[in-house]
């Protein structure tokens, strides 16, 4: 085969993983999005299957935390329904809005530890996946094109 298919096939071959990082990122931030609200919604309803510890240091009111989570999850729904667009912009708030939810859910750990510790990993893979799916792009964007 010639050097000209061979790139063709590498250039339209990077694509599909390109979207698909993204799409795996907008799915996730929609699903991290949604368990945020649930969590929030728990919290400002002060349901019992919180713990609250004592002398932590991010010590806030459950209801305050409700607030928090139920208006960053809906951000972040909104997010990853941007990203499906494919924007650049949206990456770049994808990325910012999962890291503040990875430090709103650090915060959380005293309160339901196992869901805020499931919600940062869900964070750390939209992060990974936005972040692999933009280096990928402009790797691609910067190679020569051949006639």
């Amino acid at each position: 085969m010639t050097t000209t298919g061979t790139h063709h096939r590498h250039e339209t071959g990077g694509g599909p993983w390109v979207s698909s990082w993204t799409a795996f990122a907008a799915v996730m931030m929609i699903f991290g999005g949604v368990m945020a609200i649930f969590e929030g919604i728990s919290a400002i309803a002060e349901d019992d299957v919180f713990v609250v510890t004592r002398n932590y240091a991010y010590n806030f009111n459950l209801t305050s935390w409700g607030w928090i989570h139920l208006s960053l999850g809906v951000l972040v729904v909104l997010a990853g329904a941007a990203l499906f667009s494919g924007a650049m912009w949206a990456r770049v708030v994808g990325i910012a809005l999962a890291g503040l939810s990875m430090i709103a859910n650090f915060m959380w750990l005293p309160y339901y530890p196992v869901w805020a510790i499931v919600l940062i990993a869900v964070d750390a893979f939209v992060i990974w996946a936005l972040c692999v799916g933009i280096s990928r792009e402009s790797s691609r964007e910067t190679q020569p094109r051949t006639p």
